[in-house]
């Protein structure tokens, strides 16, 4: 599938914003609504990892493609239909300029492309989608591809910022890129403060942490300096959570009123989870998450308790 065939599914965000809602009509509070968040579909690590050559392995990925087929099933059947559907970054495992991207990626939009035509997805770039330090030439791609890799939108009232993560990890070779988004974000967070949005919400692939915004630096958060001085932005802005994947296991944390959601991912498990997708209620006063396996979403659904949130006014 070309970019310009999978345009109605894959190009919906451009002009950092994501056309599949009209803003001026998302802007008021119209009650209850939830939406799926998956992360870390990343086609063929599975194969690379269970062969130990994470770097330069993965040349099968039918593994994935089976499981993230299933997300997209389970997904189709729920009723009422979710608002959206988020993929939290590393769509796929080549990196930008090794083997296998392009099948990989194509890949991806086929099984993508599948999802319900009412359920917009918006995609989050990853570390694999732009590269560890990304370029103006990874991100050109990612954009011509995907879409833009960082951009805002309203869904009933809720304020949805969708972040490149990898900017704070090491823009040392686009710094202008970088800048341009800090200066983006500042400007979305002080709208959302004039605006009086019932909530806003973050989603990016680097958590912020994992478990506590003073653990150690790890491979799978950002840096002590720079977490700090993200979260502190975002929690004076008024957000109160940040979705993310990129761990491969399920974690998270609070800080001050921000709650920090890490999901584990669609592919390939590092730890003791399953593949799965995260279940996300919003009402008017809090957001409440549950993650499920894709068996269970596919053969139970919801559970009644959180589709009973979504009748409360």
């Amino acid at each position: 599938m070309s970019a310009a065939e999978a345009g109605g599914v894959f190009r919906r965000a451009r002009g950092r914003t994501l056309d599949a809602f009209l803003s001026e009509k998302e802007r008021e509070w119209k009650g209850p609504f939830y939406f799926i968040q998956g992360a870390d579909p990343q086609f063929g690590l599975m194969k690379a990892w269970s062969t130990g050559d994470s770097d330069s392995g993965g040349d099968e990925w039918g593994q994935e493609i089976r499981l993230t087929e299933q997300a997209v099933e389970a997904i189709n059947k729920l009723k009422p239909k979710p608002k959206f559907f988020v993929l939290c970054g590393d769509l796929i495992h080549a990196m930008p300029g090794t083997p296998w991207r392009k099948e990989q990626t194509a890949d991806l939009q086929r099984v993508l492309a599948r999802v319900d035509r009412d359920i917009p997805l918006v995609l989050v770039s990853g570390n694999h989608d732009v590269g560890n330090t990304p370029t103006p030439e990874t991100v050109a791609e990612f954009q011509r591809t995907w879409g833009d890799d960082y951009f805002s939108f309203w869904v009933g009232g809720v304020l949805f910022l969708v972040l490149n993560s990898q900017f704070w990890y090491d823009a040392s070779r686009c710094p202008a890129l970088k800048q341009a988004q800090d200066q983006w974000l500042d400007q979305q967070l002080s709208v959302a403060g004039r605006r009086h949005c019932q909530h806003a919400v973050v989603f990016q692939h680097i958590p912020l942490f994992l478990h506590s915004i003073d653990e150690d630096d790890d491979y799978f958060n950002l840096t002590k300096s720079v977490r700090k001085e993200v979260a502190n932005k975002l929690t004076r802005a008024g957000v109160t959570a940040v979705f993310s994947g990129h761990y491969h296991r399920n974690a998270g944390g609070t800080y001050q009123n921000l709650d920090m959601v890490v999901s584990s991912a669609i592919g390939c498990q590092l730890g003791q989870d399953t593949h799965g997708l995260r279940v996300v209620v919003v009402t008017a006063e809090k957001i409440i998450h549950r993650y499920y396996s894709l068996d269970e979403l596919s053969e139970q659904g919801v559970e009644a308790d959180l589709m009973g949130l979504m009748e409360e006014k």
